[in-house]
């Protein structure tokens, strides 16, 4: 038998998280984000479920993008860090991609380019997130220079929030009026990422791109009422191996940061930091065993973790453990052990993946 680890992706629920974005923003397209393997979903197999219903797919690099089209996937497709090298736009020209456009040397390689047809560019505006894209007084420049390019097609502008997630900040406002002061609405326009779609309806612009909310995970901190339709997609579970009884006092696992305050029965679950499991996660975080929570004892280990079965006596070694999933939140988990949902999916490796439609 093998061991039990596995996490189970709901595809339908994906399915449903995309319409529900774009029931969200019902005048805009969407680009539904796969990057970093559908954020440890499986990229393929989700884009082959969205395909029916999606607008378009945004990944991170090449590599990402041309894994979609070998698989048979034929909708457009955007670079969400363009290209990293001169020689990759062949790449991009074959497969018909549209890709993003965010500094000067990228410029400089799409006019020494002899594409067989033109590129779709999207150029970056550094609206204040502060990591790439044209600063607002070189935009118009850099719009001018692309749409004198013959080596390019459509062009629109693209730029990313970095407060969006929190509900009535201003600094994401602040981003919007610089954005539209160096666009000038003279192209069609993407901002718009999870907690945007779901919030800042001024963000949704032409194309949304919801990337976590894909997953059933909300990007807020606090409970949001276009967040609650949101249904999850990856139940992780495996399953109890093995069940000590223990006297008051004894400690349990490294550092005996659990001690047991009654006689208890704890329960040794397969799963640890090594396949994705937090490895901060604190004590009393819960898993589901039988329909109940049970609670974290003791430090997550490399390949198991310890939790408290005590007020479940009917519990047996073989029982399947949720770890997170439909019964156990995965942004409550993260906040828990410092640190976002995005990050426990995208770590997730040495498990099975079985993905359901």
């Amino acid at each position: 038998m093998s061991r039990p680890a596995r996490a189970r992706i709901d595809l339908a629920a994906i399915r449903h998280n995309y319409l529900h974005a774009k029931s969200c923003a019902p005048s805009a397209r969407a680009w539904a984000v796969v990057k970093a393997d559908a954020y440890g979903h499986g990229a393929v197999a989700v884009a082959r479920a969205l395909a029916p219903v999606a607008d378009g797919f945004a990944v991170a690099f090449l590599e990402e993008a041309l894994e979609l089209r070998e698989s048979g996937i034929e909708g457009p497709i955007l670079l969400l860090e363009g290209v990293f090298a001169p020689d990759e736009l062949a790449a991009v020209d074959r497969a018909g991609l549209d890709m993003v456009v965010h500094a000067e040397h990228q410029l400089e390689w799409i006019a020494a380019a002899r594409p067989e047809r033109p590129f779709g560019c999207w150029l970056k505006v550094d609206s204040g997130m502060h990591r790439v894209g044209f600063a607002p007084p070189e935009v118009a420049a850099a719009l001018a220079r692309l749409r004198a390019c013959p080596q390019v097609g459509r062009l629109r502008a693209i730029s990313h929030l970095a407060r969006a997630d929190e509900p009535g900040e201003p600094y994401s406002a602040r981003q919007l009026a610089a954005f539209d002061d160096a666009v000038a609405g003279v192209v069609p326009a993407s901002l718009a990422n999870s907690a945007a779609v779901l919030d800042l309806p001024t963000a949704h612009r032409d194309w949304v791109r919801p990337g976590i909310m894909l997953y059933g995970v909300s990007p807020f901190d606090t409970a949001h009422p276009n967040a609650a339709a949101l249904r999850p997609a990856m139940t992780l579970e495996s399953a109890l191996i093995a069940i000590r009884t223990l006297p008051a006092g004894e400690p349990v696992g490294y550092g005996g940061r659990f001690v047991c305050r009654r006689p208890s029965r704890i329960g040794v679950v397969a799963i640890g930091y090594a396949d994705g499991y937090p490895r901060h996660a604190p004590d009393g975080v819960a898993v589901m065993v039988r329909g109940q929570r049970a609670p974290l004892a003791g430090r997550v280990s490399m390949d198991m973790i310890t939790v408290d079965l005590t007020d479940l006596p009917e519990a047996v070694v073989g029982d399947r453990v949720e770890l997170w999933g439909a019964r156990i939140d995965a942004g409550a988990l993260a906040r828990a052990s410092d640190t976002i949902a995005y990050q426990l999916f995208t770590n997730l490796k040495r498990v099975r993946v079985e993905h359901q439609r």
